[in-house]
C-alpha cells in the first residue's frame, strides 16, 4: 500500500531495472536527507548494516561503501557496494543518483555489489506541497551464484519495504 513496483530488462545488464514510487507525507528536502548518504540512513534502513563516506569531491557529491544484510534467510548472503553519489535540484524537487564504482578491495564475507545507473526523484504534489511524490529507478547486480527468482523476490520486497520504513522514519 505504501508503493508501487514495476520492472522491466535492464538495457545495462541481464537483470531487471526496477521502478518504484509511491508518495511520502513530507517535503522533498526531508525525504532526501533521509535516502542520500549521510546520518539517517543507517537509523532507518533496516536493510543497509555499515555505510562509509570514502571521498567527499563537493557538497551533495561522495564516493561511499556501504553493506547491506543478508536476504531471504540468508540465500542471499552480505553485500558490499562502492557508490558515486550526487544529489541536485531537479525541477521543483531534488534528484539522488548513483552508479557503482570499481574501487578499493572487496572486505571479507561479502560479495560485491554493482548499481548500474540509478536514482531517486522526489517533487512536491501541485495540488499538496507537504506531501511528495517519490520515484526510484533501481537497477541493482547483486553478483554471485543466485537463482534469478530469488533477486526478483528480494528486489520487489526490498523496495516496498523501503517506502514502509521511509516514511515510518519521517513521522519519528
Amino acid at each position: 500500500k505504501d508503493a508501487t513496483v514495476w520492472r522491466k530488462p535492464s538495457e545495462e545488464f541481464s537483470g531487471y531495472l526496477y521502478k518504484a514510487q509511491g508518495v511520502v507525507e513530507d517535503v522533498t528536502n526531508r525525504i532526501v536527507d533521509h535516502i542520500r548518504p549521510g546520518p539517517y540512513r543507517l537509523d532507518w534502513d533496516s536493510l543497509m548494516t555499515t555505510m562509509d563516506i570514502m571521498e567527499t569531491f563537493e557538497e551533495n557529491c561522495c564516493v561511499m561503501r556501504y553493506t547491506t544484510a543478508g536476504q531471504l534467510w540468508n540465500i542471499i548472503a552480505p553485500r558490499e557496494f562502492v557508490d558515486f553519489s550526487y544529489t541536485t535540484n531537479y525541477e521543483d524537487g531534488l534528484l539522488t543518483c548513483g552508479i557503482s564504482l570499481d574501487y578499493g578491495e572487496v572486505r571479507p564475507n561479502f560479495v560485491r555489489g554493482f548499481n548500474h545507473p540509478c536514482g531517486w526523484f522526489c517533487v512536491p504534489l501541485k495540488d499538496c506541497p507537504s506531501h511528495s511524490l517519490l520515484t526510484g529507478y533501481i537497477q541493482t547486480e547483486l553478483r554471485g551464484m543466485l537463482p534469478q527468482s530469488a533477486v526478483d523476490t528480494a528486489m520487489s520486497s526490498t523496495l516496498a519495504n523501503f517506502y514502509s520504513d521511509l516514511k515510518k522514519a519521517l513521522k519519528t
